[in-house]
């Protein structure tokens, strides 16, 4: 493998380059009776000048692909808030916080601006993977321990709380997208205004 992998790299294809230009000289008498050593060295100064391999690039899945993981992942996430029960209120925002995000990984313009911003994904990720799991499963379980100590601050209040917070999050990444649907329009009408000018 590595003997392979030294055949076809740069140093060698170089090397060999100069080898031949060794022998070239070895046939026109140029070389002499030394034409081994010229040979030798010709190849070892073409090894030696020949640029280093590259290593590959890491094969990374673009933001497209992890979105669609993301969207499995959201529905998953769904499923689990089903068999949640929740105050009236609490019902609500979490019904709020998730159109919205079914809205954001919808297969429409908002995809299309999504692939091109990873950080958004990043942040439509992390809502999705970890933050909304997350505060409905410690309400769930702190629930259970405020019915054995009565008077203590209703965990439903902290999950409203929370679920507001995120609806903020993704409200913001929406507006954020939206701007920039907003710019790209405006800068295409100002390009076919220039256009026309001339």
């Amino acid at each position: 493998m590595a003997i392979s992998r030294y055949l076809e790299s740069r140093k060698n294809i170089a090397g060999s380059a100069c080898g031949l230009a060794g022998l070239v000289l070895t046939f026109t008498g140029v070389a002499g009776p030394y034409w081994p050593v010229v040979v030798a060295g010709l190849y070892g100064a073409g090894a030696l000048v020949a640029p280093p391999e590259r290593p590959a690039l890491p094969d990374l899945p673009d933001p497209s692909a992890q979105l669609d993981q993301v969207r499995a992942d959201f529905e998953e996430v769904r499923a689990y808030l089903s068999d949640i029960d929740l105050s009236v209120t609490a019902a609500a925002r979490l019904r709020e916080l998730t159109e919205l995000l079914s809205a954001l990984l919808d297969r429409g313009w908002s995809t299309e601006l999504l692939a091109h911003d990873p950080e958004s994904v990043h942040a439509l990720s992390r809502i999705v993977r970890r933050d909304l799991p997350e505060a409905v499963d410690s309400f769930a379980r702190t629930r259970w321990w405020t019915r054995m100590t009565p008077g203590t601050e209703s965990p439903e209040l902290h999950l409203e709380q929370q679920l507001s917070l995120m609806k903020k999050d993704a409200e913001h990444l929406a507006a954020g997208l939206r701007d920039a649907e907003a710019r790209r329009q405006e800068t295409h009408t100002r390009y076919l205004e220039e256009r026309s000018d001339r």
